[in-house]
């Protein structure tokens, strides 16, 4: 722990470990409060550099949003950089496996707009944030969500369709279909997928689809949505693993018994609208914030 330790910022303890990198809680001794610091490596662990970081970097360097956590100091210590940020004391992840004070439809609606607000944000700027999920999504104590941990954004070519990104992205649970079938040619669309991954879970109390496999996760949204129809998402056929396996016909499940507790026909039709197979006709966060539901 000693190495966090400088002249600005006393550590008091450890928050977690991700896949890019520890994060300490620590005193920030000029302003007297409380921070979060995340130390990230320079190089991989093959000696290049690693892209993850200078990304997650640059990403948070443009952004200045409320709904965005802010990227408030940056220092570097004996393997890397440590990022400083303002600390938040919750997860939208842990807000949810809080039996005790379960979310309300208010709180619902709330986080659902600020983390829409959050991504209109980088998609006007040209980021795909690319691994939205609700442990990525920090809660203040003031209540206010902010999107975190940018080690997957990307900025990305609006003007070049035919360029080409990894579909190694993404928590599997919130992975949108196209990149579960292999595509390399998308764009804002998959952080919109995983938006409406987060919003039918905090609807359900669970997540919509859990699966262990991506061959299990494609699944699991057939059996749920139902099978895609070629005339709706002609681009179907032209991914790269769609021939690789083929899924029983479905015929999906009725919404409503999805979210059984849902009286508001407005947040499943939300939900309905985000959770399409064509990127295409998914809506934007623009689009999504026009919604009847917030109206």
């Amino acid at each position: 722990m000693e190495e966090y330790t400088t002249s600005r910022y006393k550590v008091t303890g450890k928050i977690g470990e991700g896949v890019h990198g520890v994060v300490v809680k620590a005193l920030d001794l000029h302003t007297n409060k409380e921070v979060a610091i995340k130390k990230v490596a320079l190089k991989t662990k093959y000696g290049s550099t690693s892209l993850h970081t200078i990304r997650e970097i640059k990403a948070l360097q443009n952004c200045d949003c409320e709904f965005i956590l802010a990227l408030n100091d940056i220092f570097p210590d004996l393997t890397g950089l440590s990022l400083v940020f303002d600390y938040m004391p919750h997860t939208l992840h842990g807000r949810l496996k809080n039996e005790e004070s379960p979310l309300c439809r208010q709180d619902v609606q709330k986080y659902t707009k600020m983390l829409l607000k959050g991504v209109e944000y980088l998609h006007d700027l040209g980021i795909m944030h690319r691994d939205i999920k609700p442990a990525n999504l920090l809660i203040s104590e003031e209540g206010t969500l902010k999107i975190a941990d940018f080690g997957l954004a990307r900025l990305y070519a609006k003007d070049d369709p035919e360029k080409l990104y990894s579909p190694q992205v993404s928590t599997r649970w919130y992975r949108a279909p196209e990149i579960l079938w292999g595509a390399q040619k998308y764009g804002p669309p998959i952080d919109m997928w995983a938006v409406g991954c987060v919003l039918a879970e905090m609807l359900r109390g669970v997540p919509l689809f859990s699966g262990t496999t991506d061959i299990e996760q494609l699944a699991l949204v057939i059996r749920t949505l139902g099978s895609p129809k070629t005339f709706d998402w002609p681009e179907l056929k032209t991914l790269p693993d769609y021939n690789k396996i083929r899924f029983p016909h479905s015929n999906g499940q009725k919404w409503e018994s999805l979210f059984p507790s849902c009286t508001n026909d407005e947040e499943i039709d939300l939900t309905a609208k985000l959770l399409t197979y064509n990127p295409m006709k998914r809506l934007t966060a623009a689009e999504a914030l026009q919604h009847e539901y917030f109206q």
